[in-house]
């Protein structure tokens, strides 16, 4: 509802409505009174009208707060994702969207070649879980190693992992890119660690698991990966890069005028 020109409310009654903090009553009041009368509603209709506008505020409110906590990189739904575009057949798709794996507190790896909708999946998948309450982090693997050293000085290390745990799913994306450096090893490891069989762990990946040896330590790379492959769930991308297929097709940027 919007307020329209309905005249406002009383001064006594804005100020109690602010200090039981009941913002959104606060500001949809007017007009659900001024229709109340026009439209002479039982006071059950009102109370009802006036907290569901209450509720329907808050979760917005919420809604907005976990997906800035989140973190994520571009905002990707699955408004736009294309179903048939990926290589991951179509029932597995529609299994991971459930989200019941990480109500199950289960990992999600998603491996194969750039370009092949790794990083989308995983956002979209996280920005679902957000819309349905839930709580996700986004970080990159040099994200961890950054983490890990701010807090290696004070030794707050588990304490920042912790609070990391905080969220039902927590997504690191674009694993081998780029060299691992031993803070960003080492960061992956205490955070796979910490949640195993405690919270979900989704990563994207270049390398199946398997191949994390050459990016890191062999003793840190078989211990992490036997944590985070223990209750996973792994699906492996193929095919040509959707982004080089665009820009070849001159579907990357819109026409020079």
């Amino acid at each position: 509802m919007s307020t329209g020109s309905a005249p406002p409310l009383p001064a006594d009654l804005e100020d109690l409505l602010r200090r039981l903090r009941l913002p959104h009553i606060r500001r949809h009041a007017p007009e659900v009174v001024a229709t109340a009368k026009a439209q002479r509603w039982e006071p059950a209709e009102v109370l009802k009208a006036l907290f569901a506008e209450e509720v329907a505020g808050r979760e917005r409110s919420a809604l907005a707060t976990r997906r800035a906590a989140a973190g994520f990189p571009t905002g990707k739904t699955f408004d736009a994702w294309q179903p048939e575009a990926s290589s991951i057949p179509a029932p597995t798709q529609q299994a991971l969207r459930t989200l019941e794996w990480v109500h199950r507190r289960e990992n999600l790896v998603v491996c194969g070649p750039s370009g092949t909708g790794k990083t989308f999946l995983l956002e979209a998948l996280g920005q679902q879980a957000v819309e349905t309450g839930l709580k996700v982090a986004w970080f990159t693997l040099e994200d961890l190693g950054v983490l890990l050293r701010r807090h290696r000085a004070d030794d707050t290390v588990t304490k920042a992992i912790a609070r990391i745990l905080r969220a039902d799913l927590v997504i690191v994306d674009d694993i081998g890119l780029l060299p691992v450096g031993a803070d960003a090893a080492e960061g992956l490891y205490r955070l796979v660690d910490a949640a195993y069989e405690k919270r979900s762990i989704a990563i994207s990946s270049n390398l199946h698991p398997s191949g994390f040896d050459e990016l890191m330590p062999k003793t840190l790379a078989t211990a992490t990966v036997d944590r985070l492959l223990h209750h996973a769930h792994v699906c492996q991308t193929s095919g040509d890069s959707v982004r080089l297929t665009q820009a070849l097709a001159g579907q990357g940027v819109s026409p020079l005028s």
